[in-house]
């Protein structure tokens, strides 16, 4: 298994645990370090309008896919996909039980892949000059 790979691996790896964190009924973490399904870790407080949660996550998702993809073809295709990703995945609260759609979860989702992206386009500029 080479380099780009083990990248690969762990970038699919990546977004299958946030899909199953996501679309889980409750919370698994909160099932696991609190005994509590009812009860959301939070990582760091909210922004006002904003997930922080939700923006780490997305935004380390999406990093991780910048590292492993490159190619400008595979680059328009995985921002279509982690918009898609994060805002999706936001909706099917809507029809899990146990879970809520929050405007602040979505905010954070779409801030997350937005700021990948601008660092990823001023990373591959200055690494050109």
């Amino acid at each position: 298994m080479n380099f780009l790979s083990k990248y690969k691996f762990f970038f699919y790896f990546c977004n299958l645990a946030l899909i199953f964190l996501y679309l889980f009924p409750g919370s698994l973490l909160g099932c696991f370090f609190y005994n509590n399904c009812e009860f959301q870790p939070q990582i760091t407080p909210d922004f006002s309008i904003i997930s922080t949660n939700h923006l780490i996550a997305f935004f380390v998702l999406s990093m991780i896919g910048f590292l492993t993809f490159k190619k400008l073809n595979h680059l328009n295709f995985l921002i279509t996909y982690l918009i898609f990703l994060s805002t999706i995945l936001e909706f099917m609260h809507l029809i899990i039980s146990e879970r809520s759609f929050e405007f602040s979860d979505l905010f954070g989702n779409l801030i997350g892949v937005v700021v990948a992206i601008i660092i990823n386009f001023f990373f591959k500029k200055f690494k050109n000059v």
